[in-house]
């Protein structure tokens, strides 16, 4: 069901804390942690608690929850110092667009030049 834990999913395994990770942050609504395979010195992933399998069911199903990751992701950011300089935030959606893990999630990147268009 949505929103429901998947015993299958690796983020939800991260958020029940059956899997370690580097937590940077947690919120009531959101656990930030380091990518295992960063793509910047900064490369956090901000994940919702609850189970979606993408941002655009996230914030279909649950706006307040998508708009925390937004707002983490700033913090993420300011305490990472690299606000100043300029980061990214990425949603990808969809195994064409490069999402492996499908539970909704947010990329912060920062911390070197980052050109666009990306990819």
């Amino acid at each position: 069901m949505a929103g429901e834990p998947q015993a299958d999913c690796l983020f939800c395994k991260i958020v029940a804390g059956n899997i370690p990770a580097t937590v940077v942050r947690e919120t009531e609504t959101t656990v930030a942690f380091r990518d295992i395979n960063p793509q910047a010195p900064t490369h956090v992933l901000v994940i919702p608690r609850v189970h979606y399998p993408d941002a655009a069911a996230l914030a279909a199903a649950e706006p307040v929850i998508a708009a925390d990751i937004l707002r983490e992701a700033g913090r993420i950011a300011a305490e990472e110092k690299i606000d100043d300089h300029g980061y990214r935030v990425v949603f990808n959606t969809g195994s064409g667009a490069g999402q492996t893990v499908f539970h909704a999630h947010a990329h912060v990147l920062g911390g070197r030049g980052l050109q666009w268009p990306p990819g």
